[in-house]
């Protein structure tokens, strides 16, 4: 085995070990990778106008049936804007993708902060605005309501939400941009965030979990060209399963071109606000997702939703503040505790005694060629020098 070889080994048991949860894995419903704790799982971030108001949503802990109390005390909720790092409009690509380019993602920073912390039931603890005038007029709505990701998976399931309609003047006078994104912090550490919705929910994308946006596109282009180089590699192989290997990389892992960008939500008053412009609760996103590349969900709606698929939630949203639609009567929750390593462990069995057998069969293959080469060439020196086996 080469040395490329051996320095591609690593990446195939990341690759085990990220094709074995189900897909998708990721910020929207499915983000951090080992989803290990789901009140800190952040399921969407909305931001739209509404006559003088901007109508912020956030919404965390995906899937909810169970009744509360929830045990939020740990959890701080953030959503960070950024007002004055420049937003560009010229690329028609990046507009369609993700409502903008930012020229220099470095300089990502929040100028404005809202913080909040919930009781275990849901109610509000604390809001604190960092940034935003005129916070008295600030209207606040914390609760369980209907999940409103349109995606079968999550019909007839809840989230926790946080509703802010933030009056249009608490922000600069004639302020146009916005860069969004979420934080969950979890005592004190970060531990899932946002961006752009369903963007890190897809397989390549756990990286966006780690850094933060500012840094992000330097370290997307590191990996990028590092499995580009393991995706070469394989396919450069004679062999159908490496070929096929590197398909499977391309496919599922990794990064494109238009994906060096920063995950964050541009909201921008230039535009009609339709997603990637900011998103509101009756976008399809899963759907004009896909006319820009990244159609994974798209599939998925049609595989586990059935034909036709779904285009609208699958509660009417509310004409009026807070406008996520009621939530769904509490259910128990599906709690998975079957383990597959009973099934696995007796594999790992077999297999390590058939390698040792291998092993074993090669070692004394190997001692019993190296006895008859030694006796051999020890028997024609003898004949050749003219030299007698000394006697004991």
């Amino acid at each position: 085995m080469n040395r490329r070889a051996v320095w591609c080994l690593p990446v195939l048991f990341l690759l085990i070990a990220l094709l074995a949860p189900s897909a998708p894995r990721a910020s929207d419903h499915a983000d951090p990778l080992n989803l290990t704790d789901p009140n800190a799982n952040i399921t969407g971030l909305f931001i739209f106008p509404k006559d003088d108001q901007y109508v912020l949503i956030f919404n965390v802990r995906r899937a909810l049936t169970n009744p509360k109390p929830y045990e939020l005390s740990a959890y701080e909720y953030v959503v960070n804007i950024d007002l004055t790092t420049p937003v560009a409009f010229d690329s028609a690509e990046d507009r369609a993708r993700y409502g903008g380019t930012i020229p220099v993602p470095e300089k990502l920073h929040p100028d404005v902060t809202i913080k909040v912390r919930l009781n275990d039931d849901t109610s509000l603890k604390s809001i604190a605005y960092n940034g935003l005038k005129d916070t008295g007029r600030i209207r606040t709505f914390t609760g369980v309501r209907d999940d409103p990701f349109i995606f079968p998976r999550f019909f007839k399931r809840n989230v926790i939400s946080m509703v802010m309609s933030i009056p249009k003047n608490a922000f600069p006078e004639s302020q146009q941009d916005f860069i969004l994104w979420g934080t969950t912090y979890v005592n004190g550490k970060v531990s899932d965030r946002v961006g752009r919705s369903v963007r890190s929910q897809l397989p390549r994308f756990p990286i966006l979990n780690l850094f933060e946006p500012k840094d992000q596109v330097a370290k997307l282009t590191k990996a990028k060209d590092f499995l580009d180089k393991v995706a070469n590699f394989f396919d450069d192989k004679k062999e159908w399963w490496s070929q096929a290997l590197a398909g499977l990389l391309e496919f599922t892992f990794q990064f494109r071109k238009y994906d060096l960008a920063p995950d964050v939500m541009i909201f921008t008053t230039r535009f009609p606000p339709v997603y990637p412009n900011g998103r509101q609760l009756a976008d399809d996103v899963n759907a004009i997702q896909c006319m820009t590349g990244d159609c994974l969900l798209q599939e998925l709606s049609y595989i586990e939703g059935g034909w036709p698929r779904a285009v609208v939630n699958d509660k009417p949203f509310l004409p009026d503040f807070p406008y996520l639609a009621e939530p769904f009567p509490d259910s128990p929750e599906r709690v998975r505790t079957a383990s597959i390593w009973p099934y696995l462990l007796p594999v790992l069995i077999v297999f390590s005694l058939l390698i040792r057998g291998l092993v074993e069969i090669v070692w004394r293959t190997l001692r019993w060629l190296w006895r008859k080469i030694s006796g051999k060439f020890g028997r024609k020196s003898g004949r050749t020098t003219g030299q007698k086996p000394v006697q004991a």
